[in-house]
Formats: structure tokens, sequence, C-alpha cells
């Protein structure tokens, strides 16, 4: 595989952070660039993030020095420097979107972490192993934007990594509809323990907007490219409550799921076993080489022993019995700033480089 190089632009803040760490040695991405707001734009990148670097592992040396760019004004600058960047900006979703197309119709493709673009119908929503299918819309999206290299792709919401992939596999036995109830860490809002004490010994019962995510999102990865557009699916159905709980790391959720013909426990078990997708086949550098384990023990999976799985990009499930208003009940666990965020994104990346979308 060619190298690439590559700009994080929102650099700065924590899927900022993890970009950083997940590209430092990456065997196909040079950083060249990174981006964040006028404040920090002049500096170099340990002087920006300061004493907010939130990540366990160190700032990577090698980046250490790179100046800061305005994500903004300085867009020119950055495209002459990379072939693509990855977005994570905390800012407006308005802003977010024509950022984002301002850097595609600069020739400059974007793999975005961000929410603004996931219902944009000629933007992809991809979990590289589920849709990789949905990468075929870009070709109507350059049309769109005029560009020929230039495009947006998005990884979607991070607790859905958990659950999603789950349930995606059983679609052959008629998935129809389905309640997740998902506990989401606090890294998922950008905090740490020590910038959010609030969140010690408590659990929040909302999430602004994740509920609307959790029920509309999995509609579009199960949708269809027709006429220029990814149509969301019909079904299944989705109904979700979302609390944020104090961990530091790591989505779980509780789901419940009624299908057209239902399988037995030992179906269900070998289809996740014997599922893969695109990346294992492709063995994509960030791909997990089981996508889904299984965990037999009733106490398990647990956040704090299974979220790091293969890299933090595997998802762990378990507590799978049957139900007595749905037809099964089980647990997932994904780990949500590596394969709920900057992971997927990465992991995306490498699925666009692998079919040509980069060159």
């Amino acid at each position: 595989m060619k190298k690439y190089n590559v700009g994080i632009i929102g650099a700065t803040g924590m899927v900022g952070q993890r970009f950083a760490l997940l590209l430092a040695d990456h065997p196909w991405f040079n950083v060249t660039a990174l981006a964040a707001s006028p404040r920090s734009a002049g500096k170099s990148y340990e002087e920006a993030v300061g004493n907010r670097w939130a990540m366990k592992d160190a700032m990577p040396e090698n980046l250490k020095d790179l100046v800061i760019y305005d994500a903004v004004a300085d867009i020119e600058a950055i495209v002459s420097k990379v072939d693509f960047v990855f977005c994570a900006v905390d800012m407006k979703k308005d802003e977010i979107k024509a950022l984002e197309e301002a850097y595609a119709k600069h020739e400059c493709p974007v793999v975005s972490n961000n929410s603004a673009h996931r219902f944009t119908p000629d933007v992809p929503m991809i979990i590289p192993e589920i849709n990789p299918q949905h990468t075929e819309i870009i070709e109507a999206q350059r049309k769109r934007l005029g560009t020929k290299r230039g495009f947006v792709a998005v990884k979607s919401n991070c607790s859905l990594q958990s659950y999603v992939p789950a349930l995606y596999p059983l679609d052959k036995f008629g998935v129809e509809k389905c309640l997740v109830c998902t506990y989401q860490a606090i890294s998922g809002a950008g905090k740490t323990f020590e910038r959010w004490p609030e969140m010690i010994d408590n659990v929040i019962p909302y999430i602004g907007g994740e509920e609307e995510k959790s029920e509309k999102e999995p509609l579009k990865i199960w949708g269809e490219i027709k006429d220029g557009e990814i149509v969301p699916a019909q079904s299944p159905k989705f109904t979700a409550q979302c609390l944020r709980v104090p961990v530091s790391d790591g989505h779980m959720a509780a789901v419940f799921v009624t299908f057209k013909n239902k399988p037995s426990k030992e179906e269900i078990l070998n289809t996740w076993a014997e599922f893969a997708g695109v990346p294992q086949e492709l063995e994509l550098p960030h791909a997990p080489k089981q996508f889904i384990h299984y965990y037999e023990e009733d106490n398990m999976p647990q956040t704090k022993l299974c979220r790091d799985l293969e890299g933090g990009m595997a998802v762990s499930v378990g507590r799978l019995r049957e139900d007595s208003q749905y037809d099964y009940k089980f647990v997932c666990l994904s780990h949500n700033t590596l394969r709920g965020a900057a992971g997927g994104a990465v992991l995306l990346a490498e699925l666009l480089c692998a079919k040509g979308y980069m060159d």
C-alpha cells in the first residue's frame, strides 16, 4: 500500500488526541498537518494542548513540535500538505457541514468523526465490516460538489458501534424490532473525571441527541443506494434510552431483539463467531482479527476488562438468553474513542484507501 500524508482537523480535542496516538506510527498514514481553533493556531501541538492531554499514553514525540493551523482560515495551506484529513472539530453543526464541504471542494477527502453530515443523503456513514458498499455513493456526492477527488465520509455514532455490529449479522433471521439501553462513558462527552467531578458516584439519565441518533442512524446503515442517495431502511424498528455512567472509556448496551424467524441460541452464537467483513478479508491495519467476541461467563463482558480487546477495535458480547417479551436479550460493549470514534474513522480511511478513493 502506498503512503498517504494526512491531517487532523480538531487535533487538540479528546478525539483529535486519540487520532494523534493512532496515527503516530501508522504503516500507511503520515501526519503532516494539525489544525484547531484560532486560539491554538501558531502554537506547537504540545503548547496548544498544554495540560489538557487526556490520553493515558504520552503525546507522540514526532507530533509535539508540529505547528497548529487554523482549521478554517488555513484550508489552502493544509490541503497543500495532505492527501486527506480526519475531522473531529467542536463547532456548531452547520459550521461543521460548511467546513467539511470546503475541504472536499478543495479536492481534499474528509473522513469525519462528527455527526453533522450523517444524514446528508449522499454522504456515506460506514461501519467498515457492515456496510462497505456505501462507499459507492461517493461518485454521486462528487457530482453534487463538483469535485474530482474531494468528498466527505463519516462514521456513525459511538454508541452504535457496540450493538449494531451484533445485530447486523443476525438480520438473516429478520430482525424486526430492537430495544436498546446504552451506558456511556464520560470520554464520549470529551471529559475526564478530573474535568467532570460531578460524574463521580453519579449517573445522568440523559445525553442530548443520543436517543434520536441511536434510533435513526442504524436505519441509514441498513439502507440502500437509490438514485444518487442512501435511502434509509424502514426496519428494524429501534427504541433507545441513553445514560451517562461513571466510566472513563467504554460504551455498554443492553439489547432486546425480536425476529421474524426466531433462531436458536446456537445459531446466533455461530453467526457471531463466523462473522467477518471486508476489513478482515483485506487485513486492514486496524481491523480486529475477530470482530465479535462472545463471553460465556455470566458477569462478562466488563468494561474495564474488555474495552481494549484487539486494540479497542473488537466488539464484546455476552449474556445471550431468551426474553419473556422479546425473543432474546444480550449485552454488548465497545471502546467508544477507539472503535466508536477515532479508531473507527481510521479503519474507514483504510477501507477507502484500499478501494482507491484516496488516489
